[in-house]
């Protein structure tokens, strides 16, 4: 029987020496290329008769899904999986497994700075640094107001592996937090003592810093646009860690500029990265990232061994960590992706 082909897409590695290492102990053929901003028909192409496939960014529509006639699992190289149409993988009979518990620290980590650059306004004070350093004089004039976190609140939006971390790190640094998440269960609302259920719009005018934790789908996409920038805080500051497309970046640039809001900490973008002509790249109120809330040594080298665990999980006939299109359980339950 010829080997498993398993093939990567693009990544975000150096290299993928470990990874060849790894598949040569076993019996597959194992492909990579950097095809994130190729074609439809060089991504089908290269693919070809891959069993699983690895992917990073590289867009995988329904039309490029559904000539993948050999696939029969799809590994998203991350948490979010909004470059891959989880419908379509349905629809052929494809699994598309992702990776939640990669990074969550990291990200909250991430978050939480950005919080905090805002809260004591970082970006400006290194301007006014080199502006009086140049004059002799200290001149405070153009800073915003600071205020004490203890007496501010925090509002969380999507409140799972990522936001619950959020929310237990600024637990001693604001005075009250809310969250908004209708999807948690019971569990996690008593493991973190959670006694109020708010909505979307009670954390929006409540909160004096937001900061977004959910997923991309369509439900997310543009859950902060004009209507709900327009309910918050004139003081107030909104930090997206999650995904670009789920703040409207026009609806963001017209909420800072018109100053309906203080300010904005933002890593990700509706187009990344983003082009050079992002009109937020000159908002004196908008601290910018550069989408690196995923990024530790540790967390690189823990998802590099997430993902062997689920090739070697399918080779052994068994289902990836984590399945995205979970309606595709019952069909393959009880058989094996191939005979070993």
């Amino acid at each position: 029987m010829a080997d498993t082909r398993i093939v990567v897409t693009d990544y975000i590695e150096d290299n993928l020496d470990w990874e060849v290492e790894e598949m040569g102990k076993r019996p597959v053929t194992f492909e990579h290329a950097q095809l994130k901003l190729a074609g439809e028909d060089a991504l089908v192409e290269f693919i070809g008769d891959a069993e699983v496939v690895v992917v990073n960014m590289a867009p995988m529509p329904e039309s490029v899904i559904e000539k993948l006639s050999n696939t029969k699992l799809i590994i998203r190289h991350g948490i979010g999986y909004d470059n891959v149409d989880a419908e379509a993988c349905s629809k052929h009979g494809i699994r598309l497994a992702n990776v939640p518990d990669y990074c969550a620290q990291e990200v909250a980590e991430q978050a939480v700075s950005l919080v905090l650059c805002c809260a004591r306004r970082l970006f400006e004070s290194r301007r006014i640094l080199e502006e009086s350093s140049a004059t002799g004089i200290w001149d405070f004039s153009t800073l915003g107001d600071i205020h004490r976190m203890s007496d501010q609140t925090i509002g969380i939006i999507g409140c799972g592996r990522i936001g619950s971390r959020v929310f237990r790190m600024t637990q001693n640094l604001f005075g009250e937090q809310m969250v908004c998440d209708p999807y948690m269960d019971d569990r996690r609302v008593a493991a973190l003592g959670l006694e109020t259920d708010y909505s979307l719009e009670d954390v929006l005018k409540g909160s004096d810093y937001i900061t977004v934790h959910t997923p991309l789908n369509d439900q997310t996409k543009y859950l902060i646009d004009e209507p709900q920038l327009q309910m918050m805080k004139p003081s107030a500051f909104l930090v997206n860690t999650a995904r670009g497309g789920i703040v409207k970046t026009e609806a963001l640039v017209k909420a800072l500029k018109e100053g309906w809001i203080a300010g904005a900490g933002i890593d990700v973008y509706e187009t990344e990265p983003p082009p050079a002509d992002l009109e937020l790249f000159d908002l004196p109120g908008a601290t910018l990232s550069s989408h690196l809330g995923w990024c530790s040594v540790e967390a690189g080298e823990d998802i590099r061994h997430k993902i062997v665990a689920d090739i070697d999980n399918y080779l052994a006939g068994q289902p990836p960590r984590f399945t995205v299109n979970t309606e595709v359980e019952e069909a393959l339950a009880g058989n094996a992706y191939r005979t070993v």
